[in-house]
């Protein structure tokens, strides 16, 4: 069964994720999704970004490199969802 859910992201956020998900040949709901399953299929075990958050975070521009980035939010996510 599909649901219609709505979010409310920032309008750059929004560009951005479509062009990647048109770049990778996939929906943005689809994009979405498989990152929603990643999340809830962890359960117990070690938090890790998904394949998509992988590859972005590597396009993002800062002083922290993309690995610092991951590790940050891995972080983030294991501290959520304990």
């Amino acid at each position: 069964m599909t649901t219609k859910l709505t979010l409310r992201l920032n309008d750059t956020v929004i560009r951005k994720a479509k062009k990647t998900a048109s770049r990778k040949g996939v929906s943005l709901s689809r994009m979405v999704e498989d990152y929603f399953k990643a999340v809830a299929d962890q359960g117990a075990q070690e938090v890790r970004e998904s394949p998509v958050l992988y590859e972005v975070s590597g396009v993002l521009s800062g002083k922290q490199d993309a690995e610092q980035l991951r590790a940050g939010y891995r972080k983030h996510l294991a501290e959520k969802y304990r």
